[in-house]
């Protein structure tokens, strides 16, 4: 199984990791166990998972969030929580019940990791202090990750406009008469906006228009870092095919590819992929 991606956050001089899982991030209870008894990480979970308040927790918890719960399997858990006999591990749990909100792997570089709202109430178990402390740390962590992605967002943008200035000015000096009306060279510039626009997101920027009336900015201003980054290059070589002289069908076809292919090494799970496979080809006159 591949690792996810992880950071680290110092919590009360305690380094606690957190990971991006399909759910979301995931905070290590593992190094929360840490920052209380460092010989026994273990036994620590074990003996919070055998109270009836935390299976209780736990149980609604998957119940509002996981479509895949088992109830009854939940259900003979809490009747038996509390007992002196009863002992229950994170993957007990996860393999019984279809659970979500822990993740449970071992090795070196395994360990023990819940959804925050499931760490957070590990972390009041073992210390209210600790707990508050990482969900400072916490907020603080996402509040970098938007700050970052909102920068690499902006930077691709820019990056995606500059690009576009060259894709026109190929469109000028390859495409259009040297007198020509300017209603007309605005249409040329707009047909060649769309040939990108139908490669990489499957539709035209009027299509867009159309179906999100409510939205303001244009088709571009919506896509995704990945997208950007694709747009940009795709600019690129459009510019390259006008001044080598390919023709239109040629080049939507190229570019076509070159978007699905791009796509698909930069993100192995982006819902409009298969839309752009399926309406991407659509005819150019």
């Amino acid at each position: 199984m591949p690792k996810s991606p992880k950071r680290t956050m110092n919590v009360k001089g305690t380094e606690v990791a957190v990971r991006l899982e399909a759910e979301g991030h995931y905070i290590s209870l593992t190094d929360i166990a840490r920052s209380r008894d460092s010989d026994h990480l273990d036994d620590l979970i074990r003996n919070w998972l055998r109270n009836r308040n935390t299976i209780e927790f736990l149980g609604i918890w998957e119940l509002l969030h996981n479509p895949e719960f088992k109830p009854v399997e939940f259900d003979g858990f809490r009747m038996r929580a509390g007992l002196n006999s009863f002992a229950l591990t994170p993957k007990q749990w996860i393999d019984a019940t279809g659970a979500v909100g822990i993740v449970s792997r071992p090795g070196r570089y395994g360990g023990t990791f819940a959804h925050p709202d499931i760490a957070f109430e590990f972390a009041a178990w073992i210390s209210v202090e600790f707990k508050l402390y990482l969900i400072k740390e916490f907020q603080r962590l996402k509040e970098d990750e938007n700050h970052r992605l909102s920068l690499e967002w902006n930077l691709n943008r820019s990056l995606a406009k500059i690009n576009y200035r060259i894709h026109t000015d190929a469109v000028k000096a390859s495409l259009l008469p040297k007198e020509i009306d300017p209603e007309k060279a605005k249409l040329t510039y707009a047909t060649e906006a769309d040939i990108l626009n139908l490669a990489l997101f499957g539709q035209t920027a009027k299509q867009w228009r159309n179906e999100n009336q409510a939205q303001s900015g244009n088709i571009r201003d919506y896509a995704s870092v990945e997208q950007l980054v694709v747009l940009a290059n795709l600019e690129s070589l459009n510019a390259q095919l006008i001044h080598e002289g390919i023709e239109r069908k040629v080049r939507f076809r190229v570019l076509n590819q070159t978007a699905i292919r791009q796509m698909q090494s930069l993100t192995a799970d982006i819902p409009a992929l298969g839309r752009l496979k399926k309406e991407g080809r659509s005819s150019i006159s």
